[in-house]
């Protein structure tokens, strides 16, 4: 019989990889409001579907960036996913490409909040102007 397996330790661990900081201090911010929450941030999105075969951690970062672009209104959340795309080697180059492939999708206003956000991120990690 296979061991079950620790969703949120797993989650916890992906989560940290991933968004390092700025992904822990997310789940901080909610612990005295929205405990639970936190933890199905860390065991669902983290715990199972960043754990699937299919797609690499870079592809993931760059989906992800590429459905909160397409809503228009997640910059806070963009933010973290941008240094999690940097933190598993995506470049800026792809991050703005990705943004750029989403004002055909998600229109010019949605695509302008997102490379505003990736650009307060370059920013904040000396990472501009940005180079082919």
């Amino acid at each position: 019989m296979t061991e079950p397996r620790d969703r949120y330790a797993e989650g916890y661990a992906k989560l940290a990889e991933i968004d390092g900081e700025q992904g822990e201090r997310v789940i901080e911010a909610l612990k005295d409001i929205a405990p639970d929450l936190a933890r199905y941030i860390i065991e669902f999105p983290f715990g199972d579907i960043y754990q699937r075969d299919g797609l690499d951690l870079r592809e993931r970062e760059l989906v992800t960036i590429a459905g909160l672009t397409t809503l228009g209104h997640a910059q806070p959340q963009l933010k973290v996913h941008v240094h999690g795309a940097l933190n598993v080697g995506a470049s800026p180059k792809e991050i703005v490409e990705t943004i750029m492939q989403m004002a055909v999708y998600a229109g010019f206003p949605a695509a302008l909040n997102a490379v505003f956000t990736a650009k307060d991120v370059f920013a904040e990690r000396h990472l501009l102007p940005v180079e082919d």
